[in-house]
């Protein structure tokens, strides 16, 4: 398995691998019009803060994360590392793939100096969280939302 930054080429896969699960049935669009995704993966692949990671077996991209690099004036002005759209391929979950693309992003936090990594996951996936936990991560907050778009 390899772990590189995402290119427009991978975009399919990764609109495929977001709505392939309940939730993002309902979030995501599968119609070919690839165009608010093109524009949200310049916004981040533009930023250095941001980086938008694959996962490859051979060519295949089997897995997908966000990480984002967040200043703040809490903890002594402290970085935090916020992993997003943690996704794995259905056909290639269990085989660690979650996990090294995790380690990948704590590691990476760490190297760009931040104090901690934070993550949210959706209160119906249970899988997701004892995964989390068994990496170490603590539910020690609840974390809130306001939809401003009609998505959640």
């Amino acid at each position: 398995m390899e772990l590189r930054r995402a290119t427009d080429e991978d975009l399919p896969a990764l609109v495929a691998m977001l709505a392939d699960d309940p939730l993002g049935a309902g979030r995501e669009t599968l119609d070919g019009d690839l165009a608010p995704y093109r524009r949200a993966f310049a916004l981040v692949d533009a930023d250095p803060a941001h980086v938008l990671l694959v996962a490859l077996e051979g060519e295949e991209v089997v897995g997908t994360l966000q990480l984002s690099v967040l200043p703040g004036l809490a903890r002594r002005g402290a970085l935090r590392g916020q992993i997003e759209a943690v996704r794995v391929a259905a056909g290639a979950r269990g085989r660690g793939i979650g996990a090294a693309m995790v380690g990948w992003a704590v590691e990476e936090s760490r190297r760009r100096g931040c104090s901690l990594v934070q993550l949210t996951t959706d209160k119906s996936r249970t899988d997701a969280r004892r995964f989390y936990e068994r990496l170490g991560f603590e539910a020690g907050h609840e974390g809130m939302k306001l939809a401003l778009s009609g998505d959640s």
